[in-house]
């Protein structure tokens, strides 16, 4: 049996918060305007979201179940409020770049989504407390070298010399998230694909017509 298991299909997998249409729309126009570095790499407009629990590699069996978890965190309104500087992660040498979601509702709900994943065995939490954040842009790697490409071990990160500039004020107002959704992380040497699994609308606090 434990043959059997090592050989069924997995999936890299994660729950995420969706962002408004108009909200990532603003976001990817602030990329273009304020990142500028060669080192860096703006995030696609498709994975500008807040991750809540990064499942990382699970068996394709599971999907259902992890799925039917998401779903029973039920509906309820998730309002944010992006912060104004890009957060570099970590800050000596970073590898990206990210934007604070002020969110006591989000908090609340990775908390919950977090114990219905822990107490099934599909997720182990990290360490550190959940940080609600949205990535927009990652740092290229240094060029390895013979011996790195050897070990198969990543470069370092290239060094920035000019962070991203910080959110303009109308990315500040306060939005509502608009789904919980299920993700298949697809590795491509053009970068991470997403797939929708799952979807859990979220009602509108009025924070922001959508």
């Amino acid at each position: 049996m434990a043959k059997e298991r090592l050989k069924s299909p997995r999936a890299r997998l994660f729950v995420a918060l969706d962002l408004p249409e108009s909200v990532r729309k603003r976001l990817v126009e602030w990329q273009a305007a304020s990142i500028r570095d060669p080192a860096l790499r703006p995030v696609a407009p498709e994975a500008l979201h807040a991750t809540l629990c990064f499942l990382a590699y699970r068996p394709e069996k599971d999907i259902e179940r992890i799925a039917e978890l998401t779903r029973e965190v039920g509906e309820r309104p998730v309002s944010a409020r992006l912060k104004q500087d890009p957060v570099a992660v970590p800050p000596g040498r970073p590898r990206l770049f990210a934007i604070d979601a002020e969110s006591e509702a989000a908090v609340a709900l990775q908390a919950e989504l977090s114990d219905r994943l822990v107490a099934e065995r599909f997720y182990k939490p990290e360490k550190r407390p959940f940080w609600p954040h949205v990535t927009v842009a990652r740092v290229k790697p240094e060029k390895r070298s013979a011996s790195d490409r050897r070990g198969r071990r990543r470069g370092h990160p290239m060094r920035v010399e000019t962070p991203p500039e910080p959110l303009p004020d109308e990315l500040l107002a306060p939005f509502d998230a608009v789904r919980v959704a299920l993700y298949q992380s697809l590795l491509r040497p053009t970068g991470a694909e997403y797939v929708s699994l799952a979807e859990l609308d979220l009602p509108p606090t009025g924070a922001e017509k959508r």
